[in-house]
């Protein structure tokens, strides 16, 4: 069934003095807005929505479209054209109208199903969503409320369950008479349950459940309730006899999230959600005693409630949880916009759409479903459709249909293709053949028409199996009609088109060719050797599928060095990356030898030399191994480790010990020097920090000096010890042979005038001569070479003082 929208008919000519005007008219009118241009856009403005049907009545379904007449209207019904028939009608203004709705019984069909709209006009077509129908029905009660017994001031609850379409409106009944709505002691959820708090003695009743909707009306059982009388008043745990059942429900619906507690005294209910976060007040109620209300959901309300029941004054509580998931249906955040592009370019649009679950994207041109293949390319899930080397074939509206549980929600746009005029037509008779394993010669003859203005031609290369975006271009002068493609792969298939350019444009496509290049043998393959044991090896190369598929694999030769003949040919598929040779001779150097192979013949081959001499030898010397001893030594590796941190920290101790007594013996060298005046006697060790030795001279003449006991005035002592306040006073120093050996650390000491001679501190600092010790501060101008070890030579004396120290009174 159709109905098309005729053009409006022509107006007789307007007067002559009008059309004089029109051109001024034109330039002080504005510009049209971008919504008139859309409005010639073939887009609903109204489209078929779902429903529920009453078997034997009408039911229309809503379809208004806009856009360029003359339109055309058909109805699908899932996915088939609705054909023309009394029973139902197409409206004027595209609407379907069903009489007698009906479900399918004694071989009719059935009227439930999707339906969609469709309008067709001269640049395309589109597809309206899909609206599901249903008829309206009414299930038997699958829960009927059960007989209950409470004491006074409990609480009672009665449920029913009941399926319907629509949903059943549920209300009860007391004794035959509706339940008193305004009583606050009685609370109705909408999923067919009655909570009845502070119960009393005139509760007692017979309790029936009322379903009704627009198909029919049921009525379950009765059920008595019993009020016993008032409680014993002790003690009671709160506890919670229903909680929050797990909902899946569509945005903008009401959860009901039911919690009815128990307890004495009375416990207090509480919501909260399991994340942490707040539930929030806009929409939110609690209807009863407990029972959690929220009005128009949003996917933001998706997750786990907690229902908690707490003793009043007390931290003893109980909980239950339930969890709330809405959907929503797709909805576009990025519509499709409608496009113009010259023929030969590439055409992109792009959609995007959200919804929980998150919907799936399908494309349709001129309400066919579009796939990719050949130059429509789909990315990024879907959401952005690419038409490469656009021509007239591709003008059409295309549509992007986003999808999920939830519902469906669609898009339209329109690609017209601009054609230039004066453009060549494609370039003819192209042909490729073949020339090597990895060349192909295309050539082709000029278009028939338009050649003057042709800048060159482009030819456009891609493997036939590759698909369209792996295609690359190789450009070519306008005087060639020939062209050598090069760096091909080996016996593969390549598909070839060309176009031909001008100022104004390129050209259509040619039609497409295929050529394959010749095939050739295989490339040595690479080969490595591992040496397992004295009289075994293990080969290793790279697996080459591609052998296969083209009847080929690996011929694998060996045979010791000393001998002419080989061992093989051993044959062995593309697949297989390695191979193990055994019960060689120990003694003997071996040759292998490994080819690849194909139909076209046998490759070069990869040729290794190997020795298990080595080997064996190796074997011979190197015993098993004794892996209890290496366990034994593993498990007193960490006492090792103990006792090393317990030596570590006793060298600490004892060198803090050392550096104390060793700074208290300088204090007393001090004072010994000061009271004897004498140098200090030869060294006994390196190490020792009581000996004084004079700065520049080697270990023999210490010793000397200390033989001699030579004796030394004050002056002399000032010189070898100056005072602070001469630390300025030039002083000739050695200096270092380049030719002597390497100087030691020493220890350079400075200290205060001998009155009162306080602290000495040590130093560390380059020696000047070619031992470790303890010097003292340079020695005076007049002391002349003799203290000066062998090739060093005097130089000035430079200010050691470290930090000043007190004088002892």
């Amino acid at each position: 069934m159709a109905v098309q929208r005729a053009a409006s008919p022509r107006r007789p000519p307007a007067p002559r003095w009008p059309r004089l005007l029109l051109p001024l008219l034109l330039l002080l009118l504005p510009a049209p807005s971008e919504g008139l241009g859309h409005s010639a856009e073939l887009a609903f403005a109204v489209e078929p929505s779902d429903d529920v049907a009453v078997p034997g009545q009408p039911i229309v379904l809503d379809c208004k479209v806009e856009g360029t007449p003359p339109v055309r209207i058909t109805w699908r019904k899932n996915g088939v054209e609705l054909p023309e028939s009394t029973h139902s009608t197409l409206l004027a203004n595209g609407s379907l109208m069903i009489h007698h709705f009906r479900l399918e019984r004694g071989g009719s069909p059935s009227d439930e199903g999707d339906y969609e709209c469709v309008a067709q006009n001269r640049f395309g077509l589109v597809v309206s969503r899909k609206a599901r129908i249903q008829a309206a029905t009414m299930s038997d009660f699958h829960v009927h409320p059960q007989a209950t017994v409470g004491e006074e001031g409990g609480v009672a609850r009665f449920q029913c369950q009941i399926h319907g379409l629509p949903e059943p409106l549920i209300t009860w009944e007391k004794n035959r008479v509706p339940i008193d709505t305004d009583n606050e002691r009685y609370t109705l959820l909408p999923k067919g349950v009655l909570q009845i708090t502070g119960l009393r003695a005139e509760d007692s009743g017979i309790f029936h459940c009322v379903a009704s909707n627009i198909a029919s009306i049921r009525i379950s059982h009765g059920a008595r309730l019993t009020v016993s009388g008032s409680g014993s008043g002790a003690y009671k745990e709160p506890a919670i006899l229903v909680g929050p059942e797990n909902l899946t429900l569509t945005v903008h619906q009401t959860a009901v999230l039911e919690c009815v507690a128990t307890g004495n005294p009375r416990p207090i209910v509480s919501w909260s959600r399991l994340d942490g976060r707040p539930i929030g007040v806009e929409g939110i109620q609690v209807l009863g005693t407990g029972n959690l209300i929220i009005s128009d959901v949003t996917v933001q309300h998706s997750g786990v409630y907690v229902c908690a029941a707490n003793r009043p004054g007390t931290r003893v509580r109980r909980t239950a949880q339930g969890r709330l998931v809405v959907q929503a249906p797709a909805e576009f955040v990025q519509h499709p916009q409608s496009i113009s592009r010259p023929a030969g370019t590439t055409a992109m649009f792009t959609c995007q759409a959200q919804g929980e679950p998150p919907p799936h994207v399908t494309w349709l041109k001129n309400g066919q479903v579009l796939g990719p293949g050949g130059h429509v390319r789909l990315k990024n899930n879907n959401s952005t459709l690419t038409i490469s080397g656009i021509g007239p074939e591709d003008e059409a509206i295309y549509q992007c249909v986003a999808e999920n549980s939830a519902g469906s929600s669609q898009a339209s746009a329109r690609l017209t293709v601009l054609w230039a005029e004066g453009l060549p037509g494609p370039p003819r008779n192209v042909r490729a053949v073949s020339v090597s394993s990895t060349e192909v010669r295309v050539s082709w003859s000029e278009p028939l028409a338009n050649t003057k203005e042709i800048i060159g031609y482009v030819l456009h290369i891609r493997k036939a199996a590759d698909p369209p975006e792996l295609e690359y271009q190789e450009a070519v002068s306008k005087s060639t009609f020939q062209h050598l493609v090069s760096d091909l792969e080996p016996s593969t298939a390549y598909s070839f088109y060309i176009k031909a350019y001008t100022p104004r444009g390129a050209s259509s496509a040619s039609v497409p060719t295929l050529a394959s290049t010749l095939g050739e043998a295989p490339a040595p393959p690479p080969l490595s050797v591992r040496v397992l044991g004295s009289s075994s090896l293990q080969l290793l190369w790279e697996p080459w599928p591609r052998l296969a598929q083209h009847e080929g694999g690996f011929k694998l030769f060996y045979r010791p060095a000393s001998k002419t003949s080989f061992t093989g040919p051993i044959l062995l598929p593309g697949t297989v990356s390695s191979y193990n040779l055994s019960q060689l001779d120990p003694t003997a150097v071996y040759e292998v030898k490994l080819l690849a192979y194909n139909q076209h013949g046998d490759g070069n081959a990869t040729v290794r030399f190997v020795s298990l001499r080595g080997a064996s030898e190796r074997t011979a010397l190197s015993p098993p191994c004794d892996c209890r001893k290496e366990e034994a030594a593993n498990q007193t590796s960490t006492t090792g480790i103990v006792i090393g941190i317990h030596i570590g920290v006793t060298c600490i101790i004892f060198c803090v010990l050392f550096l104390l007594f060793g700074q208290r013996g300088r204090v007393l060298l001090c004072k010994d020097v000061e009271n004897q005046l004498s140098p200090p006697q030869g060294p006994r060790s390196q190490r020792d920090p009581g000996i004084l030795a004079l700065n520049g001279a080697r270990r023999g003449e210490r010793g000397q000096l200390g033989r001699d006991e030579k004796h030394v005035d004050m002056k002399e002592l000032e010189q070898l010890f100056p005072p602070a306040g001469a630390a300025g006073q030039p002083d000739p120093r050695p200096t270092q042979d380049p030719a002597a050996p390497a100087p030691c650390e020493e220890t350079q000491l400075s200290t205060l005038p001998l009155q009162g001679c306080g602290l000495m501190e040590g130093k560390t600092a380059e020696a000047t001569a070619p031992c470790a010790g303890l010097a003292a501060a340079p020695p005076p101008p007049d002391r002349g070479p003799g203290l000066l070890g062998e090739g060093q030579t005097a130089r000035p004396a430079e200010a050691r003082v470290t930090q000043p120290a007190h004088s002892e009174q």
